[in-house]
Formats: structure tokens, sequence, C-alpha cells
């Protein structure tokens, strides 16, 4: 039986790849100086990571152990090239502002992980659901950590005037890289402590009850 309501709690909050797995750092770091930018990440590692857990579950008794690695590289490097390719022909704007990072996805631990932790081991519905819901995660991440670098470093939010119309200044250092740092430090902090007191919630409910 395939829990989805588990699985999207996992991939959004629970498991999420960037708060609390702190996978996939250096895209997550380089490519969120705006909102756009990292949406535009985050909608591209859903689909590379819906699509490769999709074939790495239909082909997952062909592969050989000895070289499974190696297999799942060459599945997700075609996944990647070819939804690379889609992006250079309609969103070349998009694809200058990723630049490397996009071929880079070949190598990302977040797809190698879900690929050998999960996909390998599961059918063909749940790997999708996983990559799906893992993916989701991932971008709602790295769209928050845009939105709030870019609404303290230049005032907008997806280019729109937010702060700059009330006699805001940019505070440039969060578009830096040491401003991508100490944002992430302080949202991991944040997910970390609404997590501990859901926890602690959950644990009096179940004490109330016994």
């Amino acid at each position: 039986m395939i829990n989805i309501k588990k699985m999207f709690a996992n991939g959004i909050i629970n498991e999420n790849p960037t708060f609390v797995q702190l996978l996939g750092m250096c895209p997550t770091l380089a490519v969120t100086t705006s909102a756009l930018n990292g949406l535009g990440m985050g909608v591209t590692v859903i689909f590379v990571l819906t699509l490769s857990n999709f074939l790495i579950s239909l082909l997952r008794k062909f592969i050989p152990q000895q070289v499974r690695i190696a297999s799942y590289i060459v599945i997700i490097s075609g996944v990647v090239t070819a939804i690379q390719l889609l992006i250079k022909a309609y969103f070349p704007d998009l694809d200058k502002s990723l630049g490397l990072f996009i071929p880079l996805i070949v190598v990302n631990c977040i797809i190698l992980a879900r690929a050998e932790a999960f996909a390998s081991k599961n059918g063909i519905l749940p790997s999708i659901f996983d990559g799906l819901f893992m993916g989701l995660g991932f971008t709602i991440a790295l769209t928050i950590l845009g939105i709030v670098r870019e609404l303290l470093g230049a005032g907008t939010i997806f280019g729109f005037d937010i702060l700059l119309r009330f006699g805001y200044t940019p505070i440039l250092f969060f578009i830096l890289p040491a401003g991508a740092f100490i944002t992430l430090g302080v949202l991991i902090a944040a997910v970390n402590s609404i997590r501990q007191k859901a926890a602690e919630c959950k644990r009096k409910k179940e004490a109330e009850k016994s």
C-alpha cells in the first residue's frame, strides 16, 4: 500500500532534502540569489528526480548490482540532458541564470540518494511519488531561501518591488555567498524548532490518550 500522505509529509517536512537532510547544498547556496532562480532550479529537479526514479525503478531488476551507481548516473544524465535542451529552447533566460548547475544535477546527491535508497528497492508508482514529493520539498526550500535573500538583498520578490517603495535600502550582503550560508542556517534552525514543537505536541496527545 502506498501511504501518499506520509510520503508527502516526508518530502516536505520530515525528510526535506534541504532543511533536514542537508543534501544538494551547492545549488541551494549558489542559485538562490533570487526567488525565480530558486523556483526554476527546484522545478527542474522535480522533473529529473521523478523521471529518473521512474526509469531506475522500471529497470532495477535488469541493472547488475556491481554497476548500479554507474547505471544510475547514465540514466540520470540522459534525463538531465533532455530537460536542459528543453530549458534552452523555451526558457533561455533561466538557462543563463542557472548556468552549469543544470548539468551538475547529474551528480546531485539528492538524485543519487533517492535512486539508491528508494527507487532501486521499490515499485514504479511509489518511486514516482517519492521523486515528486522529494523534488517538491527541495523546490519549496529553494524558493523560500530565494525569496528571503532577494527580499533582503534587493527589496523585491520575483522581481516585483516590495520594500523599495518604502525607502528600504537593500542589504547586498544577502545576495553574496556569506549571506546564503547565514540565511540557510536561520531557516534550518526555524524548521528544526517547528519540527521539535510538533513532535512534543504529538507526544503529549499520545500521553493523554494513554
